[in-house]
């Protein structure tokens, strides 16, 4: 958390915003936050100055082109939001990062748990980083059921690990991967090789729906708020989840209990009435 549809909103609200705005004072409130720069002293000064040409989004990544082959690349973490704020307004607790806009508002991100990051990388450096090793984009890029069912044919990974690995699909995390196992009934610790074929074209057909209604409620904001859009508001899919959080709530679809499980540390929500 945040996942794709929280990185694809927070960049939709941002576009208007950035997209030919010129970076004024830039403030790094903590070194963590840069901590991928290959050199720290280099985000600040490839920054400043800088007119965004265009932002993007890859998997979980956001991607701001300032020109000159560089990309203004931040992955919001575990916890991690981006604020649009007038100049002079106070600072929340966790600001990471401050960006100016020459004549206008600052963008500041605010990491709690500070697993986020941003960096000002090139062209070459960017090669070497987290968006070069992810998969295809589970929205702008969902390959066919045929490509994913080659890639999970033999593996012996339970099927949600296999989703959270950025490397199958970029954007899913712990939220929306249950939601897509409950929406193609599929259990979330079945082997990933032994899911027939009709089995994978319904998980793959679950992926764009789920998505689509994460960004069309505005994402998901968790109890302890750490996601919300950049002027503020909550996100208001949590109350239409399906699996995600709901352990001994009754099943949507069939009236059966929703059951929560641990895999590599992490819980796993689903139906074992209809989820197989």
């Amino acid at each position: 958390m945040p996942e794709l549809p929280e990185v694809e909103l927070t960049r939709r609200h941002l576009e208007p915003v950035l997209c030919g705005a010129l970076v004024g004072r830039v403030a790094v409130r903590g070194e963590r936050v840069t901590r991928l720069q290959p050199q720290p002293q280099d985000f600040t000064a490839r920054l400043r100055g800088r007119r965004v040409r265009g932002l993007g989004r890859r998997g979980k990544y956001l991607l701001a082109d300032v020109g000159d082959g560089l990309t203004w690349l931040t992955h919001l973490g575990m916890s991690g939001r981006v604020s649009v704020t007038a100049p002079g307004t106070p600072e929340p607790p966790h600001t990471a990062l401050v960006v100016e806009l020459l004549g206008g508002p600052e963008v500041r991100f605010i990491d709690p748990r500070t697993f986020g990051h941003s960096a000002v990388l090139t062209a070459a450096e960017l090669a070497l980083a987290g968006p070069s090793r992810l998969g295809p984009d589970a929205l702008d890029e969902l390959p066919s059921s045929r490509w994913l069912a080659g890639r999970l044919a033999g593996r012996t990974a339970p099927i949600k690990v296999l989703l959270l690995d950025q490397r199958l699909l970029a954007g899913l995390g712990n939220i929306y991967a249950d939601e897509v196992l409950y929406r193609a009934r599929v259990r979330p610790d079945r082997p990933a090789g032994s899911l027939a074929r009709e089995e994978v074209t319904a998980l793959r057909r679950a992926v764009r729906p789920v998505l689509e209604a994460g960004l069309r409620h505005g994402g998901t904001s968790l109890a302890d708020l750490a996601y919300l859009l950049p002027d503020g508001r909550t996100g208001e899919y949590l109350p239409r989840l399906a699996a995600y959080g709901r352990a001994g709530r009754p099943c949507r679809r069939c009236g059966g209990e929703i059951v929560r499980i641990v895999q590599q540390g992490r819980s796993a929500f689903f139906c074992p009435g209809c989820q197989r």
